[in-house]
């Protein structure tokens, strides 16, 4: 929503900055995204209407988070446009080589120098602004790294912008999420951002690792075992995604400073990562170069459309696991808008330059379509009405902890499992049980069921003091979510999983205390 422009070698190609990550102005909303009347009026109409709507939005119980690109700006290189910084004080705003060549770690020509006091001052500025005066309810911080970088240039946790943003009065309520990472050296810090600091909840952050094991487990693994024979990793990674990667964020901050994702602006979307094995990026004129080849995706047979209804199945079961996953783990999970019904780009994972159906959301849906809408839409369900899967703290061993989930482990077989269980890459398959610590909402436990194997297995709902039957809640498996039919499922009853799938259940039964 910052103004911004479009790159100079953009326009000379007939593209245009679709994304708006070229910054022409920290305060000021883009006035091409106001209606035309405001825009006729002026910059105050423009304000007013984006205002207005931040006010309509809370109204209807919505918060508004703001992505804010403050690490670099629109003036690029060095022969690139002067439109702000360059023309007031080059030396002070931009990081520079003794030389006075710019030292670039975000990848856009030129990085906004937070080593020094003003350009600091500047961005707490805007945050303020834009937190007091627009009532913004919170921050996403592209390529953040860039704003904790010193006058030596490295990353510093408690640098001090990053930690002037957490103390800051104005900014006490506002939720903070750092894009852990920038393309300098030293630029990946994901789990090293401040915490909690004077009873504020500290940063969360884009957790790339989740996005990263989570993509293997459903797409890249089985693709290998297609190849060979076999997965070349077990379930363990994938379990302590799952539970809220304790190993990445220390135990202070807990699961909710991960913000958990499978696919975001960049990259692939959910739907082209069961569809392509390969970027398919020529039409944004820098031959194929631009976009990551790490994608971790899987066509499931053929490159891009097909008729071929067993690999569609196929992509639509695989589509349903990730947004299962995302949904279904411990932390705060991030949907790219258009997921939720399986949106396209038709295979470019870096679509920043195209304002044109390849990029807009399409309102006209296929039958396929309306039915992972329904999916993402059960899953929100179950999400909200079951604490347990939405644990704020770490349980620690041998206590009871508040606001935290207890979780229990088993094997295909209802036994608990070991550590050939974790480690063997032949095991992929494992029941989840989590239990709810009651803070605020009633005690809730629920089984979760995952398979990472193509061919189909047979499973033994586990034993467990307190549970008295198992209720299915949802099942990958199938297109159209399974209703619930007050079915119950006895204690040790064996249930068929389907290859490549996941299972949710609601384990009925009054708490029994455990320690964690």
């Amino acid at each position: 929503m910052q103004a911004f422009v479009s790159e100079q070698r953009l326009l000379r190609q007939g593209l245009t900055n679709y994304w708006g990550y070229n910054t022409l102005n920290f305060f000021s909303p883009h006035a091409p995204y106001a209606s035309r009347p405001a825009q006729a009026a002026g910059p105050d109409a423009v304000l007013a209407e984006f205002k207005g709507m931040v006010k309509l939005l809370h109204q209807a119980g919505i918060e508004v988070i703001l992505d804010v690109v403050y690490n670099h700006t629109a003036e690029e290189g060095l022969g690139g446009p002067r439109t702000s910084f360059r023309g007031i004080d080059n030396a002070t705003y931009y990081r520079q080589d003794g030389g006075g060549t710019y030292i670039d770690v975000t990848g856009c020509g030129n990085t906004v120098d937070f080593g020094r006091k003003a350009p600091q001052r500047l961005i707490l500025d805007s945050l303020r602004y834009r937190a007091g005066m627009v009532q913004i309810d919170g921050f996403r911080f592209d390529l953040a790294t860039t704003l904790g970088r010193g006058p030596d240039g490295a990353f510093d946790r408690e640098h001090p912008l990053l930690r002037a943003i957490l103390d800051d009065p104005l900014l006490q309520d506002a939720k903070l999420i750092a894009e852990p990472w920038d393309v300098g050296l030293g630029g990946w810090q994901t789990g090293n951002f401040p915490g909690a600091s004077s009873g504020r909840a500290g940063w969360s952050e884009w957790n790339d690792r989740y996005r990263d094991r989570v993509r293997s487990f459903w797409l890249a693994d089985i693709a290998e075992a297609r190849r060979n024979g076999q997965a070349p990793i077990g379930i363990g990674g994938f379990a302590t995604r799952l539970a809220g990667s304790s190993n990445t964020f220390s135990p202070e901050r807990g699961p909710l400073a991960s913000v958990n994702f499978v696919t975001a602006h960049d990259g692939f979307t959910m739907a082209d990562l069961t569809a392509y094995d390969v970027k398919h990026n020529l039409g944004n004129g820098e031959d194929n170069r631009d976009g990551s080849d790490s994608n971790r995706s899987f066509n499931h047979g053929v490159e891009g459309p097909t008729a071929d209804e067993r690999i569609l199945r196929d992509r639509r079961k695989a589509a349903r696991n990730l947004m299962g996953t995302l949904l279904l783990s411990a932390g705060v999970p991030m949907i790219t808008a258009g997921d939720e019904f399986g949106r396209s780009q038709r295979g470019n994972n870096n679509a920043y330059c195209h304002d044109s159906g390849l990029t807009w959301l399409s309102w006209l849906r296929t039958r396929e379509q309306r039915e992972m809408h329904s999916a993402t839409k059960r899953l929100l369900e179950l999400r909200r009405t079951n604490p347990a899967l939405r644990p704020g703290r770490f349980a620690v061993s041998g206590e009871t902890t508040p606001n935290s989930s207890h979780m229990d482990w088993y094997d295909a077989g209802g036994a608990l499992m070991d550590d050939s269980d974790w480690n063997s890459p032949e095991n992929r398959t494992l029941q989840y049980l989590a239990a709810s610590t009651p803070d605020t909402e009633e005690f809730n436990r629920i089984l979760l069921v995952v398979h990472g194997v193509e061919d189909e297995v047979e499973v033994s709902l586990p034993v467990v003091p307190g549970v008295t039957s198992y209720r299915l809640l949802w099942d990958s498996a199938t297109d159209v979510p399974v209703e619930e039919d007050g079915t119950e499922f006895a204690l040790g009853a064996k249930r068929l999983v389907e290859g490549a799938s996941m299972q949710l259940y609601r384990a009925n039964g009054p708490r029994v205390e455990t320690l964690a």
